[in-house]
């Protein structure tokens, strides 16, 4: 077994509503679909931590205060950042998927 940790960041929240259309509003469903994917990772066992669990405002600050003393510095822990996006461009669709690696034991050169 593996010693990774997860994080869960449900984008936007608060007066940031994020992207809306047909009745959706993003900071909503990213919200909704992150507490299914913390209650189940946490019924695995698999240490998780969700950055909110209510519609409030985050600064980009607070969000990665958030996430950096979620598990402290651990280079182990994957940070799943959920967000719902919006085109109008014709023939888009599907979903779209950023990865980012966030080293925390570096130093600026």
């Amino acid at each position: 077994m593996n010693n990774y940790k997860i994080i869960i960041d449900p984008g936007h929240g608060g007066t940031d509503n994020g992207a809306s259309g047909n009745d959706i509003i993003e900071k909503n469903m990213t919200l909704a679909i992150s507490k299914i994917m913390y209650n189940e990772l946490k019924r695995l066992g698999i240490p998780v931590y969700i950055t909110r669990e209510t519609d409030e405002t985050l600064s980009p600050t607070q969000r990665v205060n958030r996430i950096k003393n979620a598990f402290g510095n651990d280079s182990n822990v994957i940070v799943v950042s959920n967000h719902i996006n919006a085109g109008g461009a014709e023939g888009a669709c599907g979903k779209l998927t950023f990865f980012e690696i966030m080293l925390l034991n570096t130093k600026k050169l």
